[in-house]
């Protein structure tokens, strides 16, 4: 296979049209394309790596990449996948959150050729006249047969209008940038495709590339709704221990959007031997996107804490009255954000006490001393008064 066909097929779920003509696009000229990011909270995480070192691939190939940070979007919340509204950003909210992702972001992308820009640049200036003109390039049916809207109807949840907003905001991203083709998750086909229609009735083809998504087991994406995110702000260790405790189904994904290893090589590893082939896989990445020696010296720590039934270090102590709900205990030391976080981590098995049982009733009650362990890198003491 040619370092071209690999690039697109790996990774890839969906070329429009087609990827037989953006592959002969592609050898005709160098392309203008992009990925946008709304920085909607203070750290990337481990799913917008998989689009960014798309981009990486294609950067590496001559074309032209464009990074877009989404700053004036955030603000208004990309309603994708959510059954119900998002919490609407401020300003001063978004330059916050968005001041780590230069820098993460130049851990994949090569920044000397990168084209950074901000969509506040275009969209802060458009008048109400523009934004009228802008949305009756749409109709509100197609608006509505999105999945995440259908299911707000059947559950009588509302659907504001400003929701029906982003995806064409999102699309004039593209005509402003003027780009040959977008690069996204999955997730993101809809708001994708906008833009490919904006840009066709101005007389250009735009392509759209979705990649596959980090998902797990059950088809869920690896975030912060399901309490299972890998943030590029973890620290080393907190990141093995996440990778490690990835269910092994996911491994095969995990090589093929997050590595360039050969796939038959490291399916046969994964048969073979499922915890050493994580254990590649986490010691690759944090190589990758933290620091030189970061891998190693976390394999070594997570050997050394969790292989051999250790436990290193002072834990987390958190102190209670006997016969608090052990998720009390738990949310209130913040390893866990809510009840429904923790209702998630007992139904999967992943919450134990240190030399005892596995927790598989979500209302739990402390009635001694215990250590718990959440999953497989997170651990808290909980003390009777």
């Amino acid at each position: 296979m040619s370092l071209l066909s690999n690039i697109l097929s790996r990774g890839v779920e969906r070329i429009y049209p087609s990827c037989e003509d953006l592959e002969r696009r592609l050898l005709q000229a160098p392309l203008r394309l992009y990925n946008g990011i709304d920085p909607t909270g203070p750290s990337l995480h481990i799913g917008h790596v998989v689009a960014l070192k798309k981009l990486r691939e294609f950067q590496g190939l001559g074309h032209q990449v464009v990074l877009l940070i989404g700053d004036f979007t955030a603000m208004i919340g990309d309603p994708t996948g959510k059954f119900s509204v998002r919490k609407t950003l401020t300003e001063k909210e978004v330059q916050s959150n968005m001041e780590r992702y230069v820098s993460q972001i130049g851990k994949i992308l090569n920044l000397e050729k990168t084209e950074l820009r901000y969509n506040s640049e275009w969209l802060g200036t458009l008048s109400l006249r523009d934004i009228i003109s802008l949305l009756s390039e749409f109709t509100v049916g197609q608006m509505i047969e999105r999945d995440m809207f259908q299911e707000r109807v059947r559950r009588d949840e509302p659907i504001f209008v400003h929701e029906f907003l982003y995806p064409a905001l999102q699309g004039y991203d593209s005509v402003a940038l003027d780009v040959d083709l977008e690069v996204g998750g999955n997730d993101q086909t809809f708001n994708m495709l906008a833009g490919r229609t904006l840009m066709r009735r101005r007389g250009k083809e735009k392509f759209v590339l979705a990649t596959k998504l980090l998902t797990d087991p059950t088809g869920k994406k690896m975030g912060k709704t399901e309490g299972n995110m890998l943030a590029l702000s973890d620290s080393p260790d907190d990141a093995f221990g996440k990778i490690m405790s990835w269910p092994d189904e996911m491994l095969p994904l995990g090589y093929e959007l997050l590595t360039n290893q050969d796939m038959d090589e490291a399916l046969g590893r994964i048969e073979s031997n499922p915890k050493a082939a994580k254990e590649a896989l986490a010691k690759e990445i944090l190589e990758w996107l933290w620091e030189d020696g970061a891998g190693a010296r976390a394999q070594e720590s997570f050997t050394e804490r969790f292989s051999k039934g250790k436990i290193s270090g002072e834990l987390p102590v958190v102190e209670v009255e006997r016969g608090t709900l052990l998720s009390d205990a738990v949310i209130s030391s913040g390893l866990v954000e809510s009840k429904s976080q923790w209702r998630r981590l007992v139904r999967a098995h992943a919450v134990e006490l240190v030399g005892g049982k596995t927790i598989d009733n979500p209302l739990y009650r402390a009635d001694k001393n215990l250590q718990v362990r959440i999953g497989k890198s997170r651990f808290l003491q909980v003390v009777i008064l």
